[in-house]
């Protein structure tokens, strides 16, 4: 007989007497990736008109002032006037994704019958994948205009609502709380449009910055509702009602908070004011287009639609905090 040494792992965990130990795996993948952001799920869906989406708004109706209103009921003289419309349009956008099976690689897998859902599971989830892009490029898609479109991606909501011109900045001594309520009263009282905010959406950071300093100053502890499927949020008693403090991981801020170099916005918005116009079909279309020269499985995901943030000047508002 011979000796020699053995490289007892090259086809299983343990080789041994009595023992035979191969690789064996739990059944199920931990996932817990990130997947869909809340502000997708809460916009308005409205199918589009067509290619761009057009509508109509309304920005000021037949209001004489007092001195042409009122006349001497004897002589009657009305001032002629005309409602003020403004034609708008909304570019739509493709968003689109593939994903391959490979014909081997398929079958092995349904032969060895461990992992016989991961075909439908990656499936799935390249659809969430195009819907993770599409929740981000809803709030910071790089297009800067609807009327004429300079990038193949979104008009992002902070764009529009930057552009409107309603921002403002919360200083490093001022209370955070303080100033949101004032902007947000500020937005009701408008005269000129019906504003009535309905939500307010910032990084968790921020809203974990406003939580902390309603528990210091006032010894409050903030209510909570609940806003999309199962997820229960702290609000904030403003003059529009309890408004949802909604954490939105795609919002994000520079700096460090504490340092007093940080930027961290938070934006008020009229939810009711803001649509996302989508063609055929406001979920994504899986399209199989059959065996490549391969024989790997092409399975193509595809999405069609344009975000448009209506009363962008009047109806929401940017607040950067600085802390």
């Amino acid at each position: 007989m011979t000796s020699q040494f053995l490289d007892l792992n090259a086809a299983a965990d343990f080789l041994g007497p009595g023992a035979v130990e191969v690789n064996r795996y739990q059944s199920e993948i931990t996932d817990i990736v990130r997947r869909r952001g809340v502000f997708g799920q809460r916009v308005k869906q409205m199918p589009a008109t067509g290619h761009p989406s057009r509508f109509f708004e309304q920005t000021a109706i037949v209001s004489p002032s007092a001195a042409n209103a009122f006349v001497d009921p004897r002589n009657i003289v009305a001032t002629v006037g005309s409602p003020t419309r403004l034609e708008r349009s909304v570019p739509l956008k493709a968003l689109v994704s593939e994903i391959n099976y490979n014909l081997f690689d398929v079958e092995v897998g349904a032969q060895q019958s461990q992992f016989a859902f991961l075909q439908a599971k990656d499936l799935a989830d390249a659809v969430d994948g195009l819907m993770r892009t599409h929740d981000v490029a809803l709030w910071n898609g790089n297009d800067t205009s609807l009327s004429t479109p300079t990038t193949n991606q979104y008009y992002g909501a902070t764009g529009q609502i930057a552009d409107g011109g309603n921002v403002a900045t919360i200083g490093l001594s001022e209370s955070i709380v303080d100033r949101l309520k004032s902007i947000v009263a500020g937005m009701v009282a408008s005269s000129s449009y019906e504003v009535r905010p309905t939500a307010i959406y910032a990084n968790p950071v921020l809203l974990d910055l406003i939580d902390r300093e309603m528990k210091t100053e006032f010894n409050v502890v903030l209510s909570s509702t609940e806003v999309a499927g199962g997820l229960r949020v702290k609000t904030l008693s403003t003059q529009a009602g309890e408004l949802p403090l909604i954490p939105e991981w795609a919002l994000g801020y520079t700096g460090t908070p504490g340092s007093g170099l940080a930027v961290l916005p938070a934006y008020i918005v009229s939810e009711d004011m803001i649509e996302y116009h989508w063609l055929t079909d406001p979920n994504p279309r899986v399209f199989q287009l059959g065996l490549t020269g391969s024989l790997a499985a092409q399975h193509v995901v595809v999405k069609f639609g344009g975000l448009v943030v209506k009363g962008a000047s009047y109806a929401h508002y940017k607040v950067n905090v600085d802390r």
